[in-house]
């Protein structure tokens, strides 16, 4: 059996995720109370109580990477002899990857993500920037409707050979969906403000740089399959460099599925909040074990996934 671990990305965050963990597992708090220390704040509260404060971009990062680290700690507890060939997570998700792989401390990388999360938004203002998710076509074709679109609005996220999540400016975004509803193509607006992965985040990244020179990198335990260029990676060097380019390129998620696929794995365990990525592999690939690990009673569950 070979196994793959993935983590969520923004957009799987919701009030309460990560609760029960924190309420029956001790290491699960010891990773909340971790995060509020190193961020200097109560991520825990603003996980818990959710609204506005939750869905604000700088929060929702650190906060998905929490609860997924926290579980993902569990995990390891009831699973210790599960040793996956890779790991992977989408976007923000990567980072619980890293974690996993042991290539960041998590006091470090609950620190970037809120770093990363600030100098994304900084980068486009308020209102200027915009995603939507295109459904139901092929992504080649939704490159041949960016370009019919006036102004910056690109391919950034791969998720499934039917699913590609475009972002830009906000008025062309707008153009975009308004375009694909007239040819019967469905597109719906996302509720982010951020452009993520857009060629609109280089700023972003050049800041975000200087933050990843900082902070320790070592190499992985286990390869970590990357965004950016869809192959694994257990170089601390090429690691870092992967997660500056990631910031202004697409999510490779499609390929970065079919190459673990074509590389031995056969079964996927989703850690973290809801299970987005697992619908989104079972789009993608036929014939796999999908499994996603989101509340206490899945782990009852993950026993027949093994």
């Amino acid at each position: 059996m070979g196994i793959a671990l993935v983590f969520p990305g923004q957009g799987s965050q919701y009030a309460g995720m990560g609760r029960d963990f924190y309420e029956s597992f001790p290491s699960a708090r010891e990773v909340f109370e971790r995060a509020n220390e190193a961020l200097g704040f109560d991520l825990t509260e603003i996980i818990f109580e959710g609204g506005e404060e939750l869905n604000r971009t700088v929060n929702t990062q650190p906060a998905i990477l929490t609860v997924s680290y926290a579980i993902y700690r569990v995990f390891k507890e009831k699973f210790p002899n599960v040793n996956p060939f890779f790991v992977a997570g989408h976007s923000l998700g990567e980072y619980g990857a890293l974690l996993a792989a042991e290539v960041l401390g998590f006091e470090d990388a609950v620190r970037l993500v809120r770093k990363r999360a600030e100098y994304m938004q900084s980068a486009v203002p308020e209102g200027k920037g915009g995603m939507a998710a295109v459904i139901g076509i092929p992504p080649e074709e939704v490159a041949k409707l960016c370009e019919e679109v006036e102004g910056v609005v690109e391919p950034v996220n791969f998720n499934s050979p039917v699913q590609t999540v475009v972002a830009g400016e906000a008025e062309a975004v707008k153009r975009l969906v308004k375009l694909a509803k007239s040819r019967r193509i469905k597109a719906i607006p996302l509720k982010v403000s951020v452009p993520s992965h857009s060629s609109l985040m280089r700023e972003a990244a050049e800041k975000f740089k200087e933050e990843l020179q900082k902070v320790e990198f070592k190499n992985a335990k286990i390869p970590v399959v990357q965004n950016y260029d869809a192959k694994p990676h257990t170089e601390a060097d090429e690691i870092r460099e992967n997660l500056y380019l990631q910031l202004f390129n697409p999510v490779r998620w499609v390929e970065s599925i079919e190459f673990m696929t074509s590389n031995g794995v056969d079964t996927f365990v989703e850690i973290g909040p809801k299970n987005v990525l697992s619908k989104l592999i079972s789009q993608t690939v036929e014939g796999v074990k999908v499994c996603s690990l989101d509340k206490v009673e899945d782990l009852e569950k993950l026993k027949e996934c093994f």
